[in-house]
């Protein structure tokens, strides 16, 4: 697999927090898309809180990378936009069960309790996330 942000040693950790940034990263342009595509004005609004969640994911994983490796993360786009809706809330849905799954199994892997807790809340987020989606999935 190849990132948009390099990791700067073969530590696990910095692989996962490049995986982890990056998919936050592609998440926030992805959502601001998305709500654009919104039938109406309360989803729209909840997706882009959705994105403010995503954005202070960024934010956190961003300052863990900097602290270990001393850089700055320059993520780059890897995943393309919806075209519409439906497809996008399909999209998003498996992102975020998939976030879920990663997220936990950093935490879980790492007996540091920032970076489990920064993990572990983070999945619970994204697991709130998800289930936005399926309620979006199933209306529209």
């Amino acid at each position: 697999m190849q990132y948009a942000v390099q990791p700067t040693s073969n530590n696990q950790f910095i692989v996962d927090l490049v995986k982890a940034i990056n998919g936050e990263y592609n998440a926030i342009r992805f959502y601001e898309h998305l709500a654009q595509l919104a039938p109406n004005e309360d989803v729209k609004n909840r997706i882009l809180e959705i994105r403010k969640d995503e954005m202070r994911h960024y934010q956190g994983f961003a300052y863990m990378y900097t602290a270990l490796t001393g850089q700055h993360p320059s993520p780059q786009i890897t995943e393309p936009l919806p075209l519409n809706f439906k497809n996008g809330i399909l999209t998003a849905f498996k992102d975020e069960q998939e976030a879920v799954e990663f997220y936990h199994r950093v935490a879980r892997q790492y007996n540091i309790p920032y970076i489990s807790n920064q993990f572990s809340s983070n999945a619970s987020d994204e697991q709130n996330h998800a289930v936005w989606f399926l309620f979006f999935i199933s209306q529209y």
